[in-house]
């Protein structure tokens, strides 16, 4: 009897001390996953698990193109544009994977579309190809491309409303006796993504370095955005002409913010535009992939006609007429 109830106390020790140690574990890995994901941004969470600051400089910078050689070709500046979007948009794959992604991606929905119409009895006609490599292109290419280029221009609408509000925050650092680069540091511990990841990449750049001007113009470049470069140019005057630094740059942010809201001005005059073009952008490609999925026969009947053959390449050269001559419409400069 007695060793019967010293086993019992015995495994009853064991499994408390069990789930004692399986609940700080839990504990613990739950404390440490918080801490990295309360981090005000990408840059300072990925400080929080250990990475290194070189890593973390080439993670930010993985997709940064070439802004000193633009391409002459259309093939390539749409590439750097399609990088600066990747940039912009936060992917976590450079523009070669991406690109080899989506690739692969329309090689096996072409494949696949092609074994299900051939199952189906259809001859697989020019005009039937035809079809199978529209909508594996709209599937794989078209809708990826879109969806990086709409989250990358709302980050960079992000990126240009928390500008001002980081100048404010430079300016009270630089009035309360902190140099530049210590000013700069504040910023990526204060401000969210996608602008504080951005000045910490400034920061490291600075301390591997580089010219804080370089660094800054760099960073102008990444997003495109003129108000960023107006604050170099703030800058560099200010370092060969010297004067009180805090005092221009709040005058430069009341003009930035001046100009935003004649910016939005312009934004909600030309709204209607702008949603006409991205309708006319996206809902084709979207209601063809959708209503193929869905009735693919209403498209298979009359891929094999003759007139098919010369019609849909014609009615996709001109969407992509059309879609070129809206962009051009609706892209306001303020």
């Amino acid at each position: 009897m007695f060793g019967a109830e010293f086993i019992r106390v015995l495994a009853l020790i064991s499994a408390f001390a069990s789930v004692f140690l399986l609940f700080q574990l839990i504990l613990r890995f739950t404390a440490e996953r918080r801490s990295v994901f309360n981090a005000i941004n990408k840059r300072m969470s990925m400080i929080a698990t250990g990475t290194d600051r070189e890593d973390i400089v080439a993670y930010l910078r993985k997709n940064q193109p070439d802004f000193d050689q633009v391409p002459s070709t259309m093939f390539g500046r749409a590439y750097l544009r399609f990088r600066q979007n990747l940039l912009m948009s936060a992917v976590p794959f450079t523009a070669d994977q991406v690109i080899i992604g989506m690739g692969l991606l329309f090689a096996v929905l072409s494949l696949i579309i092609a074994v299900a119409v051939w199952s189906a009895n259809i001859p697989l006609g020019i005009g039937v190809i035809q079809l199978i490599l529209a909508v594996s292109a709209a599937a794989a290419i078209g809708l990826p491309v879109l969806a990086i280029s709409f989250v990358a221009q709302r980050r960079r609408k992000k990126m240009q409303t928390q500008f001002p509000v980081s100048l404010d925050i430079f300016v009270r650092a630089l009035r309360s006796g902190h140099p530049v680069s210590s000013a700069i540091e504040l910023l990526t511990q204060e401000m969210e993504d996608p602008i504080g990841s951005e000045y910490g990449l400034v920061s490291d750049e600075v301390a591997y370095g580089a010219d804080l001007t370089d660094a800054l113009h760099e960073m102008a470049a990444r997003w495109d955005l003129d108000d960023i470069r107006m604050f170099v140019v703030s800058l560099s005057v200010q370092n060969e002409t010297g004067g009180n630094l805090a005092e221009v740059l709040s005058n430069l942010s009341k003009v930035i913010r001046e100009r935003a809201t004649l910016y939005l001005q312009v934004r909600a005059l030309s709204s209607e535009g702008r949603m006409t073009g991205w309708l006319l952008t996206a809902l084709p490609i979207f209601t063809f992939v959708s209503l193929f999925a869905m009735n693919p026969q209403f498209y298979l009947g009359v891929a094999r006609d003759p007139i098919f053959f010369i019609g849909f390449p014609l009615m996709i050269f001109w969407y992509l007429v059309g879609v070129y001559a809206i962009r051009r419409m609706v892209d306001l400069k303020v």
